[in-house]
C-alpha cells in the first residue's frame, strides 16, 4: 500500500461539486443570502409541547432552588468564618 493511499481521507477524495470561485458576491446578494439562511434555519426550530415547556420550567426553578440553598450556605459559612477568625463578634472593654 502507498503512502498516499494510507493518508487519503474520505473528504479528499470526494468527487463532489466544486467550490465556487467568486471572489465576492455583490452587497445584496449576500444579505438576500443571509436572509435565506435565516429563514431555512427558522423552519427547523421546534416549539415544545405545553407539556414539556411546563417540565422544563419546574426543572428550571428547582435547579434555582437548590442553588440558592448552596450559595447561601456558603455565605452564611464563610461569614461565620470571617467572624470567627477576625474577632467580629467579642465584646471590648473601653
Amino acid at each position: 500500500m502507498s503512502e498516499d493511499q494510507v493518508t487519503e481521507t474520505a473528504a479528499s477524495s470526494s468527487k463532489g461539486r466544486p467550490a465556487k470561485k467568486d471572489a465576492k458576491a455583490n452587497f445584496f446578494a449576500r444579505v438576500a443570502l443571509f436572509v435565506r439562511q435565516i429563514i431555512g434555519e427558522l423552519k427547523k426550530v421546534v416549539a415544545p409541547t405545553r407539556k414539556e415547556l411546563i417540565n422544563y420550567t419546574l426543572v428550571v426553578l428547582v435547579f434555582v432552588g437548590i442553588m440558592m440553598v448552596i450559595v447561601s450556605l456558603l455565605d452564611i459559612g464563610f461569614g461565620t468564618a470571617v467572624g470567627w477568625v477576625f474577632g467580629g463578634t467579642g465584646t471590648t472593654d473601653s
